[in-house]
C-alpha cells in the first residue's frame, strides 16, 4: 500500500507539473512576432483549441479544452479577433478570449456624411469602396419605412462601427448601419406619425438641419425655421441642397457660386419649392429630434455669425439688418461667379420667375 500511495503521489506530482507547463508555462516568448487568432460565432471549444494548435500554442486541442473545462470557462469564450503578443501562457490566452480582448479596427462616419463620403471614409479602412456603394445603392433594406427610397441615403447611420471579418464585410457594415438607423428611428415612429410627416420626409429634412449647424442647440430653432418656411409655402432656399446636386452632378469643386443657383437639380431648394426629393446626408439622433420637436418661435431666417452661431429673424427687415451686420460679402450684391460665403448659411437672391411668397432670401446668408 505504501508503494502504491508512493506511485499515486509521484504521478500526481508529474501530472501537475505537467499541467503547470502546459498551461501556465509561457508558450509564447516576448521576442516573438504578434499571432493572429480568429475565434468566429458558433466556433466550439475544440475549433479553438485546433487553431491554437496549429499555430504551436497548446501541444493537442483536447489540452486547451480541459484547461477551460477546469477553469468553468467553457460558455465565457468570446467571438472575434485576437491578437496574442509577447509572454504568454495558455492560461493567459483562456483569460484574454473570456474578456473579449479583441483587436478592434474601427470606421467612423461623422454625422452629416453622405453615401460618397462614407465610401471613402470606409475604403481608408481597408473596406472595399465599389462593394460598400454597392451594398448602400440597394433599398431593400429600408423598404417598409422608405417604399420609395431609391438608395440608403440618410438611412446608413452615422456612428462608430467594429469592422469584422466577414464573407462579405461591406455589405455586413451596411447592414449594421442600417440596423442602427432602425434602433435610433423606431422609438420615434409615433412622434412622426404624429407631425404628419412621413419617415422619409423627416429624414430628409434633418440632413438638412445637420449640414447647416454644427451646434446641437441650435438645431431645435433651424429645423423650425425650415418648418415655417414650408408651411407659409416659401422655398428653404438652403446651400447644402445646391451642394448635394452639385455633387450628383460632377460639378462641385469646394465652392458654391451665385450661377450654382440655377442648376436644375430636384434638390436645388432656390429653384424647386418644398424638401428635396430625399435626405442629402445621414442625420444625427439630434438633428432627427429637432425636426420632431422643433422651437417654439416664429423665425423665417438665419445667418451666420461667423463665429458656427447663427442670429434668427422673423420677418426681412431684421434679416436684412442681420445680413449687413454679420455678412459684408453676402450673396446679396455679390458678382456674379464669385464664391458666396460662407457655404450653407447665405441669403440669395429673389428668384425671378417665383410668386410673391417665394421671392424672399433665403433663411441661411
Amino acid at each position: 500500500m505504501r508503494k502504491l500511495f508512493i506511485l499515486v503521489l509521484l504521478l500526481a506530482i508529474a501530472f501537475g507539473l505537467f499541467w503547470f507547463h502546459e498551461t501556465r508555462w509561457p508558450v509564447r516568448s516576448a521576442q516573438q512576432p504578434p499571432q493572429a487568432l480568429m475565434v468566429n460565432q458558433g466556433d466550439g471549444v475544440r475549433d479553438i483549441g485546433r487553431q491554437l494548435h496549429g499555430l504551436g500554442l497548446v501541444r493537442h486541442p483536447d489540452i486547451f479544452r480541459a484547461h477551460v473545462l477546469s477553469r468553468g470557462d467553457t460558455a465565457k469564450l468570446r467571438a472575434g479577433e485576437y491578437e496574442l503578443t509577447g509572454s504568454m501562457s495558455l492560461d493567459d490566452i483562456v483569460s484574454k478570449i473570456v474578456r473579449g480582448d479583441v483587436v478592434r479596427r474601427t470606421v467612423t462616419f461623422p454625422e452629416g456624411s453622405d453615401i460618397d463620403a462614407m465610401a471613402r471614409l470606409a475604403g481608408a479602412r481597408g473596406i472595399v469602396m465599389e462593394d460598400f456603394l454597392r451594398a448602400a445603392r440597394n433599398p431593400a433594406p429600408i423598404r417598409d419605412l422608405d417604399p420609395g427610397a431609391p438608395d440608403l441615403e440618410g438611412y446608413l447611420f452615422p456612428d462608430t462601427y467594429d469592422l469584422t471579418k466577414k464573407p462579405d464585410p461591406a455589405a455586413d457594415l451596411v447592414a449594421r448601419m442600417v440596423k442602427r438607423f432602425r434602433e435610433v428611428i423606431t422609438p420615434e415612429l409615433p412622434r412622426i406619425q404624429a407631425s404628419g410627416m412621413s419617415v422619409r420626409e423627416v429624414v430628409t429634412l434633418a440632413s438638412v438641419v445637420e449640414l447647416e449647424t454644427a451646434r446641437v442647440e441650435e438645431r431645435p430653432r433651424i429645423a423650425a425655421v425650415f418648418r415655417n418656411r414650408l408651411r407659409f409655402r416659401m422655398p428653404l432656399q438652403t446651400d447644402p441642397t445646391v451642394i448635394y446636386a452639385l455633387k450628383k452632378a460632377g460639378t462641385y469643386d469646394g465652392n458654391i457660386r451665385r450661377a450654382d443657383l440655377g442648376i436644375d437639380s430636384p434638390y436645388n431648394t432656390y429653384r424647386y419649392p418644398g424638401l428635396p426629393p430625399g435626405p442629402i446626408a445621414s442625420p444625427g439622433r439630434d438633428a432627427i429630434r429637432a425636426v420632431l420637436q422643433p422651437a417654439d418661435v416664429k423665425d423665417l431666417y438665419f445667418v451666420s455669425r461667423n463665429d458656427g452661431s447663427h442670429q434668427f429673424s422673423a420677418n426681412l427687415a431684421d434679416h436684412n439688418r442681420a445680413v449687413t451686420q454679420y455678412q459684408r460679402r453676402g450673396a446679396v450684391g455679390a458678382p456674379a461667379g464669385d464664391p458666396m460665403a460662407p457655404p450653407a448659411s447665405g441669403a440669395p437672391l429673389p428668384l425671378p420667375s417665383a410668386p410673391p411668397a417665394v421671392v424672399q432670401p433665403s433663411p441661411g446668408r
